[in-house]
């Protein structure tokens, strides 16, 4: 991401910080630009758009998770690929507990944008395309015998975890997703 004026990065860290906790739809600019402590006129002339300030919120989110993951991946042993694997699932509880207690943002943030035509609908799709590649690499690192298949069931268990520990409907969504993952490794003749 470009570096912002003072302003901007306000306006940046006012649209994370709501939209991530009330939701896209129910925070408007009015809101962003006096928690931010700038006017709308600054907010537009910064971002041009609520949808532009959404798409850019979203971008933010993103290089701050592919930076943390691969990070807590890069600590495990290049040589046990498949503590790589499971290091990911590692990394998403960390992260969940950390950034995400209402789940994932993008999730949350596709369900509020219906619209295919928005420009965060590209950067949501951005992002987990990028995470089924990472995923992907990392399977193959790991020798799988198909890791496209290991990969679709590995983001399978990440995405559902996301969900599940945002609806608190499991008591530790991201470890029933890691155990799950282990045995995939195990099927996909990984371990």
């Amino acid at each position: 991401m470009e570096t912002l004026t003072p302003a901007a990065r306000r306006v940046l860290d006012a649209a994370a910080e709501l939209f991530y906790g009330q939701g896209i739809n129910a925070v408007g600019v009015d809101l962003i630009a006096k928690h931010a402590g700038v006017t709308k006129k600054t907010l537009y002339e910064r971002f041009g758009s609520k949808e532009a300030l959404v798409a850019a919120y979203l971008r933010e989110r993103d290089e701050r998770w592919r930076g943390w993951l691969t990070a807590e991946v890069d600590k495990a042993p290049r040589q046990d690929p498949p503590d790589r694997i499971l290091a990911t699932f590692d990394a998403l509880g960390a992260w969940m507990h950390r950034e995400n207690p209402r789940g994932c943002g993008f999730v949350n943030a596709a369900a509020e944008l219906p619209d295919t035509g928005h420009p965060a609908r590209q950067v949501i799709s951005d992002q987990k395309h990028w995470l089924r590649g990472y995923l992907r690499e990392l399977s193959e690192d790991a020798g799988a015998e198909d890791p496209d298949a290991l990969a679709d069931e590995l983001l399978l268990l990440h995405e559902g975890a996301t969900v599940l520990y945002g609806l608190s409907a499991l008591p530790d969504p991201v470890g029933t997703a890691r155990g799950m993952a282990l045995r995939a490794l195990e099927q996909a003749g990984v371990g």
